[in-house]
């Protein structure tokens, strides 16, 4: 199983430690991991921001780094959705076609192909899950607590594997963290407000730690909770799942 690593430009420069979290996850899953030296941005800040006509370089270089892989496997839900549903090319519309199908969020990947039911990973920490909106309302990895459906969470599926983790019961599990991409820029007010509103819910419930599926948004969690001078900490989901007691 050869697998595409496909990460975020913004988990590149300022989280690198997720990448590596990730590689080492999918290495010791059995995969053969690979990761492509010239990616770049996927475009998702232009398209989100009115401007996806302009990426038509960004499409056109994502599919000279992934064609041919079996799998694509990115630790990030909003980067994910963006190529599944946005990456097209007029000349290489077939070449496109095939990796939007291929492309997969970590935690999806995790339960949906791998199927992994045992993980060998130790958390000895009290934990929140953030669940982002692109990850649970666009590629449905979890259930939506307005539906009147079963519930299901990919995420919280594998960190219930994870021995000695406390996962915590929210109040408003799924409700938005007010991150939004360039929204935090747009209408940095509200933004702040939803992301406030977002920590006090994980601080109600003691938590040590505020993990998530995408870094973009515990980035801004994280800049809330060190500007309220707070114990809490950030972790991607990934570091948890790679985590061991040595």
């Amino acid at each position: 199983m050869r697998v595409g690593l496909f990460i975020p430009c913004y988990v590149d420069q300022f989280y690198p430690q997720i990448g590596v979290a990730t590689l080492e996850l999918l290495e010791k899953l059995g995969c053969e991991v690979h990761f492509p030296l010239n990616q770049t941005c996927c475009g998702q800040p232009m398209a989100n921001s009115g401007f996806e006509h302009l990426t038509g370089g960004c499409n056109s270089l994502f599919i000279d780094n992934f064609e041919g892989f079996d799998y694509i496997v990115c630790p990030s839900g909003s980067c994910t959705l963006h190529i599944k549903e946005h990456l097209h090319e007029e000349k290489r519309e077939d070449k496109a076609s095939t990796i939007r199908k291929r492309v997969y969020e970590l935690t999806e990947f995790l339960t949906d192909v791998l199927k992994v039911e045992n993980l060998e990973a130790n958390f000895p920490h009290r934990v929140g899950l953030h669940q982002s909106c692109h990850g649970q309302r666009g590629l449905k990895l979890a259930q939506m607590t307005e539906l009147n459906a079963p519930f299901f969470s990919k995420p919280e599926q594998l960190l219930k594997q994870v021995k000695q983790l406390d996962l915590v019961s929210l109040s408003r599990k799924d409700e938005c963290c007010g991150f939004g991409g360039t929204f935090c820029v747009t209408e940095e007010a509200i933004s702040v407000r939803m992301g406030q509103d977002r920590v006090k819910d994980h601080e109600d419930k003691n938590v040590e730690f505020i993990t998530g599926g995408d870094m973009s948004c515990l980035m801004h969690l994280e800049g809330i909770l060190r500007r309220q001078q707070s114990p809490v900490k950030v972790i991607h989901i990934a570091e948890i799942l790679n985590s061991t007691v040595k």
